[in-house]
Parts: structure tokens; sequence; C-alpha cells
């Protein structure tokens, strides 16, 4: 330190105002710089704000607009699709197989993406910033919310903002539903192979706190595959199922004897409703009061006269 204040000293006046420019430049530089981890529990620099974003997620997708930084986006998988201002954004593949030569040339300052996505190595190899997220519970969204923000240089009372609009919109889907819809046992499908949402599931979450009993425990994971006969044992009083996978209910051995099949207490969500339903991001409330809905509707017909 000594003597760089000594080379400083023995220069002309100018070319200390420059060497005091620059040292303020690289200061203020480093000084804005900050480090996040990730959900690979890497901790990643984030330079600067970034202006050019790759999103691989719908739900991380999602995220950035909720926080107001939509315009920020130039790429996203092939799954994004809200809100509509996205639609004639570049698709950059999907999240298991990203696009990894359209990526780079997109030249984004930051690339999010899940973490069971592939390539993240690839990319970091080839000098992208690479911040990978995977939220899968009400939890991981509000935490999500709050790094993203961190990584868009944006103050934490933006990512709180969104959260408690989240937060406050499900306890009053929660809060507006009748004592006769609660209790009530259900089966909730995310794909025909079948897969469904257990308790330990975001949407096993939700569905609790709207008073629903979850026929699928969380011991078998959040997303497990399942035996179509364990749902002919559990008779759930409501199935919540996208309309792509209806007609495959019916062929089901033993699925004509549900009782929801037979009274026709089914929910069959629009291909629009069930991709919401099953992001865990920031329309999240939007999927509480849809299943709320789904749930006083149904036991109004339950209630109904045959």
């Amino acid at each position: 330190m000594l003597e760089l204040q000594l080379e400083l000293h023995s220069r002309r006046p100018s070319s200390l105002v420059l060497v005091l420019l620059l040292m303020w430049a690289f200061g203020f530089h480093e000084a804005n710089a900050l480090t996040v981890r990730d959900d690979r529990q890497i901790e990643v620099t984030i330079v600067k704000p970034p202006q050019r974003i790759v999103s691989l997620l719908p739900s991380l997708t999602e995220t950035v607009c909720a926080l107001g930084e939509c315009q920020k986006l130039v790429g996203v998988d092939r799954y994004s699709n809200w809100p509509q201002s996205i639609g004639k954004l570049p698709r950059m593949g999907g999240g298991i197989d990203p696009n990894i030569e359209s990526v780079v040339a997109a030249k984004p300052d930051v690339v999010l993406m899940a973490t069971s996505a592939r390539g993240a190595d690839r990319l970091t190899a080839l000098g992208l910033t690479v911040v990978s997220l995977e939220p899968k519970s009400h939890a991981d969204v509000q935490r999500v919310l709050g790094v993203v923000a961190n990584v868009l240089g944006l103050p934490p009372q933006e990512s709180d903002r969104v959260w408690r609009h989240i937060d406050a919109a499900v306890s009053a889907a929660a809060q507006a539903m009748p004592a006769q819809s609660k209790g009530q046992r259900v089966y909730f499908e995310v794909s025909s192979a079948p897969y469904g949402a257990s308790e330990s599931s975001f949407i096993g979450e939700t569905l609790l706190r709207l008073g629903a009993r979850n026929i699928l425990p969380g011991h078998l994971g959040p997303f497990p595959k399942i035996n179509p006969e364990y749902v002919v044992r559990a008779q759930p009083d409501i199935i919540m199922v996208s309309e792509n996978n209806i007609a495959d209910m019916a062929t089901r051995p033993g699925w004509q004897n549900l009782r929801a099949m037979q009274g026709k207490r089914i929910c069959n969500f629009k291909k629009e409703d069930a991709d919401m339903l099953v992001r865990a991001g920031p329309r999240m409330a939007e999927a509480a009061r849809l299943m709320a809905q789904c749930m006083m509707d149904v036991s109004a017909k339950k209630g109904s006269p045959s």
C-alpha cells in the first residue's frame, strides 16, 4: 500500500486523477458483485444485475415476470407459456434437453435452470453464469423468489411483496371453503403413467391448506408413480386431472368401479389450468382458487338429489 501511495504522489496531477478514477471504478464494480448459493449448493457470483436472461424452467420464467423483469428475458424453454408477453421469445429446448447452442448464441448474462436439468456444467464451461433452482414446496417458492430477486438486483422487499400476495391469496381460498366441502379425500394426477401428487408435494400442501385429505401419503415421495389399483382401493371422493389424461382413466382396470368416476366427481382441468397447477411458482394462489372451486362444485354435486 505504501508503494502505491508513493507512486501516486510521483505522478503528474492528470495521471493521478486517471488512476483514482480507475480505482474508484474497480471498487464500485467489485462492491456491486454478489454471491448467491443455488440449489446445487454452488456459490455463483453475479457481477452486475443481468440485462439478458435465459430461463429454462417455466416456474422460474414466471418468477422473473412476477418480479417485474419479464422484459429482460431473451429466451425460454419450450414449456414456458405464461405470461402471454413471452409468446414470441426464442425457445431453447426443454429443461431436460436444453439447446446449448441456442442458449450460448443468446449471450445471456445469466441462465436460470432446474437442478435436474442437463447442461449446467457445459454452459458454465462455456463461460455463462448459471443459477440452478428447483422449487418443490411452498417454502421453496418463497426462498426461490428471494434468490431470483437477489440475482436480478432487486431489494428483498420485492420478493417479500410477491410472496405475501401468494400466501394471503391461498389463505383466502382456504377461508372461503364451506365446512361441507372440507375433509374430502382427493386423488390429484399429474401425469398418466400414472403419477400422483402426494401429501409431501407443493400440490399436497395446497390441498391440505384447503382442508382436503390426500389419498397419497407423503412417504411415497412428492410425485410417486402408483399402481392404478391403489386408487381403486383408496376410493377417493374427488379426482383432479388434466383434460389430456381423462380419457385414459376409463380404460384402467377397476376404475369404472370408482365412485368418483360413477358420480362424475372429477375436476377435469383445461391444459392451461393444468400447467399452472403443476408449477411451484408465483401462480400458486390462482391454483389454490381453482382447486377450492373444484372441491366446492363437487361437494354441491355430491349433496344434490340423484
